[in-house]
């Protein structure tokens, strides 16, 4: 568990983070997000003392994380940062070893990590451990670059901007990625974006961030169904609210008995990726498919339900 309580940092007496206070629970994902200069990456680099705060504290599982010499601390944080920041005269297996290597393992260890890491992330040992980053895609290099980061299996992940130089197909594949990742190791993440989709797909929670102040941290459906203020609402857009709402919602959690015309959606997709399909195929339901069987449908109906602004009150 992560707890910031009254974090602050001042630069020439104007605080580019303003008294923040959050909780993060282990094994979660958090989300910060907020427009350039509303003092996010300030935030991510205090909790693995980068930069040191004005005031406040921050404590890892009940531990002030003040009472460990720095260069410690940072060793059993990962840090993610765009671009990927690999060591270019150092192959892939080397990148990943880096804090192991710190850390002082022994070299078959080492060596069993990397293999490890690389298999998890879908990069064939054989075939990449000895590649430099240059001989990768954009996409293999940020999967190397997470790969470093969890290498010494850290208490938090720290991930600033981590996909935004990538195109938006690789991009979507990263996030999966590291869904997945995350789910088997559990890992607490923070994570810095400016873009409130991916906070959306992401986070368990969002810190939406205005001029260094947390100005509401939710869950995902709270942000978009209750945004605090209109900074808020502009960040989600109120023409997405409804679409954002539905990507949140799996359409297994929206099924019903009955059959439907044409091609079938799995039951892990979204209830927006239902909506497109009944629009686009003129259709009012689709069938859902799980483990090759029929098991039912989600009507258009349903799903419009699902997207109309929450009743006040109602969770």
């Amino acid at each position: 568990m992560i707890e910031i309580e009254g974090l602050t940092k001042t630069y020439g007496g104007v605080d580019v983070v303003a008294d923040v206070s959050l909780t993060i629970p282990s094994g979660t994902i958090a989300a910060v997000v907020g427009t350039s200069g509303s003092g996010k990456t300030t935030l991510l680099r205090m909790i693995n003392r980068l930069v040191e705060p004005t005031r406040g504290t921050i404590r890892f599982d009940g531990e002030d994380h003040r009472t460990v010499p720095g260069y410690l601390l940072r060793r059993r944080i990962g840090y993610v940062i765009q671009g990927h920041g690999l060591f270019p005269h150092r192959t892939v297996g080397q990148n990943i070893g880096t804090v192991p290597r710190l850390l002082g393992w022994e070299r078959g260890r080492i060596a069993a990590r990397v293999d490890e890491l690389l298999a998890l992330f879908q990069l064939d040992p054989d075939a990449y451990r000895d590649r430099y980053p240059h001989e990768l895609s954009g996409g293999q290099q940020q999967r190397v670059g997470v790969a470093r980061a969890l290498a010494a299996g850290p208490l938090v992940l720290l991930m600033d901007e981590p996909f935004g130089a990538l195109d938006p197909i690789i991009r979507a594949k990263a996030q999966e990625d590291l869904l997945a990742i995350q789910r088997r190791l559990s890992t607490t993440i923070v994570l810095v974006t400016h873009d409130m989709e991916e906070a959306i797909r992401l986070g368990d929670a969002i810190a939406v961030m205005d001029e260094g102040r947390v100005v509401q941290f939710a869950p995902p459906a709270e942000i978009v169904a209750r945004p605090v203020n209109p900074f808020v609402a502009a960040l989600i857009g109120e023409g997405e609210r409804p679409f954002r709402l539905l990507a949140l919602t799996r359409v297994a959690d929206l099924v019903e008995p009955g059959e439907a015309p044409g091609e079938p959606l799995p039951a892990e997709a979204s209830a927006r990726d239902a909506l497109a399909a009944c629009l686009w195929s003129g259709r009012d339901a689709v069938p859902i498919v799980r483990d090759g069987a029929i098991v039912g449908r989600v009507t258009r109906a349903a799903l419009e339900r699902r997207a109309s602004r929450p009743a006040e009150g109602a969770r």
